[in-house]
Parts: C-alpha cells; structure tokens; sequence
C-alpha cells in the first residue's frame, strides 16, 4: 500500500493481462456523484459512468449507509445454500417494475453476459428450440455464447473462435446510414422487408428459441430504432412462438428517461435481461419475465455461487427507491435534453462532428470526414485521449470507434455537468 502513481501503473503492466483496457491509466482514490478524485488529488469529471454502471451516482449516501449495516449481518450465505431475504424481495420488486401485466419471475445472477446466457438457456429449454436472433452492431457479453451473438469482430472476437453455433445476426436500422434517396419511412420500410426476408433466407422462424433486441444498441453506438420496426419484431416473434428478449443491461433503470427503454416502443417482452445500474456498481444481474418461461428449468439448472449476492441485492433495492424518490426518469431527460443542446452548438462550430443522437440520457456524437462524412476513428480517439488527460472520463463506441458517447450519472450536478462539457469543447477545438 501507499505506492505512487508511477509505481502502480509499472505494476499493472507487470502483473495485469494487456487484454484488460483501460481509458484512463491514473488511480482512483475515492469518487462521489459525479466526480472521481485520483491518488494524486486530482478531480475527474465522469461522462462514463463506470460504463453506464452508475446512473444514481458513485458512492450514493443512501447506499452507502445502508451497506455499512448490512455487511455486519452476513457476506454470501448462498442463495442456493440457504436463502436470504434481499434475492427474494429484490425478486418480486423487478417484477413489479418491468413492463408486462402478465405473471413474473426472476432469476438473479453476477453479469450482464450472464443474464443474457441464462435469457438463451431459458428460451431455448422453454421452446425446445436452439437458434438465437441478435442484431448486426449489437453487443451481448465477451463469454463464448454472448461473443457469439456480438457483433463487432475488433476487439471483442477477432482470434476467440470457434463461436457458439446457431446463432444469427439480423438487420437493424441505422437512419445514420440510409441511402440520400430515401425518406426515413421509407427506410424503415425496407429494413422491415429485410427483417421478413432474413427469417425466410436466413432462419426458419419455427427454429428459433429467442430474439434478442437491445431497444438502443450500446456498443454499438447508441442507435435507436424505430418504434414501427421494434414493434415488427414482436410481432414476428408472437406469430412464430419466439421468445423476445428485450437486453436492458446499458438501457435499464432510467437511462434513457423511461424505467425500461423497451418502454419508449410500446412493446411487452417475454425476458428482460437487466444489469450495471441495477446494484449502482455491485456485480448484480438478472432476467425477469413470464413465468412459464422461468419455470421452464428445474431446480439447479440455473443460478451460480455468487450470483444474487446479498450486499447486491440490498443495493439494488436502495437503487429502485433513490429512482422513486428522486424522479431520475425526469432527471435524465433533462441532463440528456442539456448534453443534446451542447452538442449541437458545437456541431454549429466544427465541421467534423455528425449525427447527434439522444433517449433521455442516453447521448451520443459521432465524428466523421468533413468531406465524405466517413467515420473518423483517429480524431474520435485523439478526442478521448484529450479528455482523459484534461479531467473528463469519457468512452467511444460504434462498429467503426467514431462516436463519443454520454452515460454520465443522472445525479450530476449542474456545475460537474457544465465542468465535463467545458472539457469536451476544449478537447474539441
């Protein structure tokens, strides 16, 4: 203990795999709302979010305190061992707030790939079917099933083969990238045909267990589809007895002005797969959705040791009543609202700045040629690296690394805000 900075960065390179990224080399010593403070004493304005891990904040006193109590009583008994009663009332409660009027259940877990491999599992043991539906530039996971159904080859595939068979990745809208000659209804038309076609050329809709959606791709850049073409997937998968699983691990729990983003599309899933800032940075996940479909696997067939920790789970109940009694739906769509109408000046100044998109508070900007309007990976990373170094963490996103993305705190003040968007002009200009 008691290194310097320069001491722990040699040591991290000495003995932390160089598979492990990181955006920011300095050492956290502490971090409250929306600001983390590094070994040294200086402060770091989070647009990050710990990966939009945090919508409630770094350190929230309610969770804190609460915590402090509760890891006198017991650590991990083991929910499989005996049970606790955090996993069964964080249970119920995540079936009361996903959408959804029919019967639910829960199955709590550690990770995000985790709930969507148990989402698979659930789907395919309910259906008696194996193939898996995701998306091109959708993100799932870095285990084998969820790099499977992941889009993106570099970093997250390139050399990890073979990946788990019969999984298939179908059409996505991107307006970004719709031909000139086409109205945006209209693309929407013919990415809808796509869809039709992909589950007739592609698979045979009689063999898929599940479709898994994220109803705005993360990773992939921060798309947002059209309600008329989240909805044609529904339908499609109520016609042919698929599974529909709505991936709310980066969207869930208020980012993006609604409790659920799935909520925005007018759409009921059958699983909703649910993580990061369900337990406001405790490794805490799970699938919530109908019960048939929980209950579909038998005793010991699904679960793990540490999944549903109970230190997790009493943070995770803290979380959902922060979001009740702070209104954070309200509060994102106003920080997003305040992040979009900065950005856009900024597009007003620098010709290289796209597309500007937003769902509550779920931003992002992406960085193009001025004169093709080619992605530009290189200036979005000088960007980044910019901004790391300034005092601003902040992370790209995209197939092609050319968009900047905002999964700020829902909690941050104005003057961290109005601090992190400082930064950003000045690593802008």
């Amino acid at each position: 203990m008691g290194q310097t900075q320069e001491e722990l960065e040699h040591l991290r390179y000495q003995y932390v795999s160089k598979g492990v990224g990181n955006g920011n080399l300095k050492i956290a010593d502490y971090a409250k709302g929306a600001t983390v403070v590094d070994s040294e004493g200086n402060e770091w304005i989070d647009f990050a979010g710990a990966i939009g891990t945090l919508n409630v904040g770094h350190s929230h006193p309610k969770i804190t305190e609460h915590l402090k109590n509760e890891i006198e009583r017991f650590i991990l008994p083991g929910f499989g061992v005996i049970m606790y009663e955090s996993y069964i009332r964080l249970a119920q409660k995540l079936t009361q707030i996903t959408p959804g009027t029919f019967d639910k259940k829960t199955v709590l877990l550690n990770s995000g790939a985790e709930a969507v491999e148990n989402a698979v599992k659930l789907a395919r043991k309910y259906t008696g079917r194996q193939q898996v539906v995701s998306f091109i530039r959708g993100f799932h996971g870095r285990t084998n099933l969820t790099m499977s159904m992941t889009s993106k080859v570099k970093p997250y595939k390139f050399g990890f083969g073979p990946f788990a068979p019969e999984v298939y990745q179908a059409p996505y809208p991107y307006i970004s990238e719709k031909p000139a000659s086409l109205t945006d209804e209209a693309y929407i038309d013919m990415v809808i045909k796509d869809l039709k076609t992909f589950f007739t050329a592609t698979v045979d809709p009689s063999e898929v267990a599940c479709v898994v959606l994220e109803p705005v791709q993360g990773e992939g850049g921060f798309i947002i589809p059209d309600k008329r073409y989240v909805q044609a997937v529904k339908s499609i998968c109520e016609d042919n007895g698929i599974v529909f699983v709505a991936d709310e691990i980066q969207t869930g729990f208020c980012r993006t002005g609604k409790t659920f983003a799935i909520e925005h599309f007018d759409v009921e899933p059958d699983l909703i797969t649910v993580s990061k800032s369900l337990a406001a940075g405790f490794p805490l996940s799970g699938v919530v959705g109908r019960s048939e479909i929980l209950d579909s696997a038998q005793p010991g067939e699904i679960g793990g040791t540490y999944a549903g920790n109970p230190l997790a789970c009493e943070a995770a109940l803290k979380v959902i009543e922060i979001i009740e009694e702070e209104n954070l739906n309200d509060k994102a769509e106003t920080l997003g609202y305040n992040i979009e109408q900065a950005l856009t000046r900024y597009k007003d100044k620098y010709n290289f700045i796209g597309d500007i998109r937003r769902l509550g508070a779920m931003v992002a900007m992406e960085v193009v040629d001025p004169h093709t309007l080619a992605p530009d990976k290189q200036k979005t990373t000088q960007i980044i690296k910019a901004a790391n170094e300034r005092g601003l963490l902040l992370l790209s996103a995209g197939i092609n690394g050319n968009v900047i993305r905002f999964l700020a705190p829902l909690v941050i003040t104005d003057s961290e805000l109005e601090q992190g968007l400082s930064i950003l002009e000045n690593c802008i200009k």
